[in-house]
Formats: structure tokens, C-alpha cells, sequence
């Protein structure tokens, strides 16, 4: 039966996939690698047919006290998987590390897909990274990169900012193993409430802004950010950064608390009210090779002129 639920549908993978899912795990392809790990949308226990689920390359172990770790056979300390947008393929260096976490995000492809499109479309009317009136696209809690890239490889005028120095690192090697090294990426390790606040103050303007905020984080100087206490002020802070002509407006969130509806709702108070154009909020999801359905993996809300 075809799957029919409202979704924004990350299915454009050729180097991951996930193969199958039971007892609070996914099985995942990771270009030739297998990983087993923990995933909280997974409550069931179906039987696990795939025979990765016996040789997976590694395995991470959640504890029942918090945290975890991984168990490793036969798996490299660092590899890399490609993503084809367009014409241009972005290449992603992975390695696992705490918290489960490999250093990318499959199912933001899907984002990916969406924004690059708005912005080649508005380069191919003239507004080209070195035009005097370019696309200029803010990234927020941009992580190892993979919006940054993408915007970067349809031709905007990329700001980066990120909490952490060693995940802006990352993104610059993602991008330099994009070829991408030489993209007009200004790369910034700030706290992103008060860098959004010092560019109003300064007075500058984006077309297209994105966000995947953290449920729970701290900034460089060890500002707290708690998304439920802190993202309504960041959405009226960073609609003041939109140009007179935006483009779009992207929030992404792993929060299970903001259902699709919530972030509909501040985007349309925030900058459908100012700009019109149209609000879009769905769940995100991948799809699961054993079962033919999709798991979720959070919810995006888009807005688009």
C-alpha cells in the first residue's frame, strides 16, 4: 500500500538508506558501512529479517542511565558519503562520535532540495553570487554544514554560524571535499541569538534565512538556548533580518513537543504577515527499505514568497 501521510520525504539518497527498523533501532547504509543505532520514533518489535542486523560495522549502546557508547567491527575512524543536487554532488566526511551521532542529518535533503531550487531560480534571473545583488542566505545552528553546502553549490552568498569551532571545521572540509572551498561562505563560531542581534543592529539583510535550533544547547560562552523558552524571540529576530524581496524562511526542529502546526503558526505571525507568500509545515522523513513506509525525523516548517 502506497504511503500516504503528509510528509516532507528525504527519497533522493543513492550512498544512505535505512534498511530496516525494530525494538527502538534503525539498520542503516552508510555508503558501504552498516550502523545500528537508537531511535526513539521506533517503538515496535518487528522481526528482523535484513541479515545487516547481524553484521553491522558498528553499533551504538545506549545507556539506560544516559549517554552511551559505540561498539565498533571493522568500521574506519572517518569516511565520506554524496549526495547528488543537481548537477553538483556534496560530499560529506562522517565519523561516529558522542551522542550516536555520525555528523550529518540524512533526511535534511529534503530542505536541501527545496531552498536550492528558490535559490536557482532566482540566479538564473540575474542574481548570481557575484551580480551586485546576490541571493545572501543565513545559516543558524549550522552544524558540519550540509544547508551551507547546498545553498553554496545553487549559487548564494552563504553566513555560517555555529556554536561549536570544531563543527565549523567540519563544514569547511565538507565544503572543500565538495569543491566548494572557494564558494563565498563566511564561516562564524558565535552564539547565533546575539550574532542575529548584532546584525540588525548593523543593519543588514538576508533573502533567505535557515534554522535547525537545538532542543537544548549553549553557546560558546555558555549562553543557554532551551527551544521551547527561546525560539519565539529568535523567529521575530530573524524576520527583522529579511530583505525587502525574501526569498524563504526555514525552521527545522527534532523537538517532539513543536508539531508541524506550531511552527506554521510562527512563521505566519512572524513572516507571512510581513511578506505574504505561503506557509508549509510537515514532519520530515526517510524511507525504510524493509517495510516501504517512512520514518519521522522531525518536523520543518517553510516559507516560501
Amino acid at each position: 500500500m502506497p504511503e500516504r501521510i503528509a510528509m516532507f520525504k528525504a527519497d533522493g539518497w543513492t550512498d544512505y538508506e535505512i534498511l530496516d527498523t525494530s525494538g527502538g533501532e534503525k539498520l542503516e547504509r552508510w555508503g558501504k558501512y552498516l550502523l545500528v543505532r537508537p531511535d526513539p520514533q521506533v517503538i515496535w518489535n518487528t522481526e528482523r529479517k535484513d541479515a545487516g542486523w547481524r553484521k553491522a560495522n558498528a553499533r551504538y549502546h545506549r545507556s539506560r542511565s544516559g549517554g552511551g557508547e559505540w561498539e565498533f567491527r571493522n568500521l574506519p575512524k572517518q569516511w565520506t558519503i554524496g549526495y547528488p543536487l543537481k548537477e553538483h554532488t556534496l560530499t560529506f566526511h562522517l565519523k561516529p562520535f558522542a551522542f550516536k551521532h555520525t555528523g550529518l542529518f540524512p533526511e535534511q535533503a529534503v530542505n536541501w532540495e527545496w531552498f536550492s531550487g528558490i535559490i536557482r531560480g532566482a540566479v538564473s534571473k540575474g542574481r548570481s553570487a557575484s551580480s551586485p545583488d546576490p541571493v545572501r542566505v543565513l545559516n543558524l545552528f549550522a552544524y558540519t554544514g550540509g544547508a551551507t553546502i547546498a545553498a553554496a553549490s545553487a549559487g548564494a552568498v552563504v553566513t555560517h554560524v555555529d556554536a561549536s569551532r570544531g563543527m565549523t571545521q567540519w563544514a569547511k572540509e565538507n565544503a572543500a571535499s565538495s569543491g566548494l572551498s572557494g564558494a563565498p561562505i563566511r564561516w562564524l563560531t558565535d552564539d547565533c541569538k546575539k550574532f542575529v542581534e548584532r546584525e540588525i543592529r548593523r543593519g543588514n539583510h538576508y533573502d533567505g534565512i535557515i534554522m535547525d535550533p537545538p532542543s537544548y544547547g549553549r553557546g560558546p560562552k555558555g549562553e543557554i538556548w532551551k527551544i521551547e523558552d527561546s525560539l519565539y524571540e529568535l523567529v521575530q529576530l530573524t524576520a527583522s533580518l529579511l530583505s525587502d524581496r525574501p526569498l524563504f524562511y526555514l525552521i527545522n526542529s527534532y523537538t517532539t513537543g513543536l508539531a508541524p502546526a506550531v511552527l506554521t503558526y510562527l512563521i505566519r505571525t512572524e513572516v507571512e504577515a510581513r511578506f505574504g507568500g505561503r506557509v508549509d509545515s510537515q514532519e520530515i522523513g526517510l524511507p525504510v527499505k524493509g517495510s516501504g513506509l517512512y520514518l519521522p525525523c522531525g518536523a520543518a516548517g517553510r516559507w516560501q514568497a
